[in-house]
C-alpha cells in the first residue's frame, strides 16, 4: 500500500519524576524535593517547605518564567521574593549546571524502571557537598560579581529550577 502510514500497535511510554532544587551559588547550600510532575500546586508545596526549613532568613529566589512559577493562586511565604530571569535564558541560572553535572553521571546507563533511576539519582545527589555544588555552579572561579553582596540581615540569594528524569 503505497502512501499509507503504518499504524503502530504500541506507543512507547516513558515514566518520569522531577526534582525541584534550589541552591545558594556562593555557599553551595541547597534544598531539593522530589515530585511526580510540575505544576503550581507542587511549586507551592516546594516554596512552603523551603520557607519552613529556613524561617529566620530572607530569601531572594531567581527562577525562570515557567507558567506555574507565575500562577495567580501562588501564596509566597513572607520570607521569599521571586525574581524572574529573562525568557529563554537558562544559562543565567547556575543550577542548570548542577542538573547537567548530575545527568552526566546517568549517561550511558539504562534503567529497568523508574525506581531504579530514582535510586541512582538519589545516590548521586547524596554525594553532593556544599563545596561540590559551589564548584559546579560557579563561572570561571566565581559566581558573577552581581551576586556578591554585603548584608547586615540574614539575606540569601537562591536560584531555583526543576529537572526531569525519565526512563
Amino acid at each position: 500500500m503505497k502512501g499509507v502510514k503504518p499504524i503502530g500497535a504500541v506507543q512507547w511510554e516513558f515514566k518520569a519524576f522531577y526534582i525541584y532544587g534550589i541552591i545558594e551559588p556562593l555557599t553551595g547550600e541547597s534544598f531539593f524535593y522530589e515530585f511526580s510532575h510540575v505544576d503550581a500546586d507542587c511549586f507551592q508545596e516546594f516554596l512552603n517547605r523551603f520557607g519552613e526549613k529556613y524561617p529566620h532568613d530572607f530569601h531572594i529566589i531567581q527562577l525562570d518564567n515557567g507558567k506555574f512559577h507565575k500562577a495567580k493562586k501562588l501564596k509566597l511565604p513572607q520570607n521569599i521574593i521571586l525574581v524572574f530571569q529573562p525568557a529563554y535564558s537558562p544559562e543565567l541560572n547556575p543550577i542548570e549546571r548542577l542538573w547537567q553535572y548530575i545527568k552526566d553521571f546517568l549517561s550511558w546507563e539504562l534503567f529497568k524502571n523508574l525506581d531504579e533511576l530514582k535510586e541512582k539519582v538519589s545516590e548521586i545527589m547524596n554525594t553532593l557537598t556544599e563545596e561540590i555544588i559551589a564548584s559546579v555552579v560557579t563561572v570561571h572561579g566565581g559566581v558573577h560579581h552581581a551576586h556578591k553582596r554585603q548584608s547586615l540581615a540574614k539575606q540569601k540569594l537562591w536560584v531555583l529550577c526543576a529537572s526531569k528524569y525519565r526512563t
